[in-house]
């Protein structure tokens, strides 16, 4: 047995016993820890470079979770140590050592459980992030450049990388429409809880009458998908146009037709590329993008079926937004589908998101 068919065996293994074990299943991770360290001995392993990096990513995000149950263990069994050593000979020195340790593990107890969350199939893959502001003109399309600076600032500070694979900027300011690739591990598990109409309510910079406006900007995230799903795109279904590139502050600027803009007839799906100097390598990733486009219609539609059957009804407008920044008449941000709010809007458009991506993921499984 060679390294292709070994992995297919285990594969099929592991999709038998996916659900077991509840949201953390230490014996089960560490079986498959043991079976990708037994992959990597086959000598043909690097034949196929992008499935063995995806076994290695695999390897270490699973190493990296079993390490830090692991650590959490060791930390509560020395935080109970402590306690007892307290009871016996009262410290305040040591008191307050306690209350700072207890509050940093219950830190890590909870980054842990967000973790664990994220254990839905494409939920480890990179995320493809695009902002389309609503009717509004240069108020909305300011806000969709103030989102864009909010997921890039949420990226930075997890160590994501960002791309930027389309960007049309605004007639005056803002952008008319960006698309961003966002690459790390389970970017999309955190992101799809960003899915959704944005809405922000503020003195308008550009109303000389100084009057409060309300904005929408709707972002529509999906995983980013390699070769691991099937999608039956024919040729003749394909209307693929060449342009000129073009970005913010002239970068991106080509003077060649490099940008590649793909449209799915059958769907009326459209999708934009202008990241590469290279026509070929947009086209790449614009294929990339409209599997993503695809897959998350399928999934959609499969969701709408199912709703149907069960009598929900699911209004998807400009009146159903997930979230409302609200600078003026006073300071929050709420979300609509979990009721979790903050004060500080300021902090929250400087990157600040963790806490409304946490209610989400948590919602999801009460």
């Amino acid at each position: 047995m060679n390294y292709q068919q070994h992995a297919q065996s285990s594969n099929a293994q592991r999709k038998k016993s996916k659900t077991l074990g509840g949201l953390f299943d230490l014996e089960n991770k560490e079986a498959r820890i043991q079976e990708l360290d037994e992959l990597m001995t086959f000598p043909d392993f690097w034949d196929d470079a992008q499935n063995a990096q995806k076994t290695i990513n695999e390897l270490n995000g699973l190493k990296a979770i079993v390490d830090q149950y692991n650590t959490l263990v060791d930390d509560q069994e020395n935080l109970e140590m402590t306690v007892e050593l307290l009871k016996e000979e009262p410290d305040e020195d040591l008191h307050a050592d306690l209350e700072s340790s207890l509050k940093e593990h219950q830190t890590a107890l909870a980054n842990f459980e967000l973790q664990m969350l994220l254990s839905e199939e494409h939920d480890k893959n990179n995320a493809i992030l695009e902002l389309h502001p609503g009717a509004g003109g240069t108020e909305s399309q300011d806000w969709g450049s103030m989102l864009l600076r909010m997921y890039q600032r949420w990226a930075d500070k997890r160590g994501f990388k960002v791309e930027t694979l389309d960007y049309l900027p605004g007639d005056e300011a803002g952008i008319k429409s960006v698309t961003l690739l966002i690459k790390g591990h389970n970017a999309y598990g955190y992101l799809k809880a960003e899915k959704g109409v944005h809405r922000l309510v503020r003195i308008s910079p550009f109303d000389s009458s100084g009057r409060r406006h309300t904005s929408f900007v709707s972002v529509d995230v999906m995983p980013e998908f390699n070769e691991e799903i099937e999608i039956d795109i024919r040729t003749e279904d394909l209307k693929i146009d060449t342009y000129r590139a073009s970005g913010a502050g002239g970068q991106h600027i080509n003077t060649t037709d490099s940008a590649v803009r793909i449209t799915h007839l059958p769907t009326n799906t459209v999708v934009t590329c202008q990241t590469e100097r290279s026509q070929i390598k947009n086209r790449e990733h614009a294929m990339k993008m409209l599997k993503s486009k695809l897959y998350q219609l399928r999934i959609e539609e499969q969701e709408a079926e199912l709703a149907a059957i069960r009598g929900e009804q699911k209004e998807i407008g400009w009146g159903s937004q997930i979230r409302s920044y609200v600078f003026h008449p006073y300071s929050m941000v709420k979300d609509h589908r979990t009721n979790e709010e903050s004060g500080n809007v300021h902090a929250v458009i400087d990157g600040e998101l963790d806490n409304f991506i946490h209610a989400y993921l948590r919602s999801k499984i009460q």
